[in-house]
């Protein structure tokens, strides 16, 4: 048991999906799961532990921003000994050529963050992904002849600010879309030399305005959900 994960030795599963939602853990544990078990609600954040295809595999909420997923992320790695993190999420895009419900499999974080400098000591501001997983969610995307983007992405501290134009980090490093966890990810599971990936589903076009509602949230995500499933099967 750790600080801010209750689960017994054992509980979690050695693959992970992470989205950002607790409700949204509940929702992938209620209709992809078989036998799941809620195996932590620790501060409201659910941790459930199921069978997919006949594969133990846990999926549990991060919360927002580097410092929450840098917590738990940490903590799964090296208190529950879990070998891989998918975090899925959603993003807004930078560009207009990404559209809605697109879904992007994240080769790099670029951020101004300062937690992989400060928890770890690399002074960079690009993080790429760790481990097989990226590699395996780009074969199995091809195999189920499923549209991927595999590409850069800036993570922000910020999700509202006063300039809404595009920061510079992004401009330089050609990154397509924002969110806000894959960085500190990335770096935990570096330090730790763990697997980490991250896949998000387009729900903003920054440039357009246009925005995934509310009622088609659930439905989009499927894609991406099913995805990360079908990937960490070993």
């Amino acid at each position: 048991m750790s600080v801010h994960i209750a689960a017994k030795p054992g509980e979690i599963a050695k693959q992970i999906l992470m989205p950002g939602d607790p409700l949204r853990a509940k929702y992938i544990a209620d209709n992809y799961l078989q036998n799941a078990q809620l195996v932590s609600s620790t501060r409201n954040i659910y941790f459930y532990t199921g069978n997919y295809k006949g594969q133990q595999i846990s999926v549990g909420a991060s919360g927002m921003g580097c410092p929450s997923i840098g917590i738990y992320s940490y903590e799964l790695y090296t208190e529950y000994e879990v070998d891989s993190i998918i975090r899925i999420g959603t993003c807004g895009a930078y560009t207009a050529d990404l559209k809605l419900f697109d879904i992007i499999n994240v080769d790099n974080a670029y951020s101004e963050s300062s937690f992989a400098l400060y928890a770890w000591g690399f002074d960079e501001n690009r993080m790429p992904h760790q481990g097989k997983a990226f590699d395996k969610i780009n074969l199995t995307s091809q195999q189920n002849k499923q549209a991927l983007l595999a590409a850069s992405i800036h993570s922000s501290d910020i999700f509202y600010r006063k300039n809404w134009d595009i920061p510079v980090i992004a401009k330089d490093n050609n990154c397509v879309a924002v969110e806000m966890e894959a960085f500190s990810l990335f770096a935990n599971a570096r330090h730790l030399q763990k697997t980490a990936a991250c896949l998000l589903t387009v729900s903003d076009v920054i440039p357009t305005g246009e925005k995934i509602s509310a009622d088609q949230r659930e439905k989009a995500l499927h894609p991406m959900i099913e995805l990360a499933l079908e990937s960490s099967l070993v």
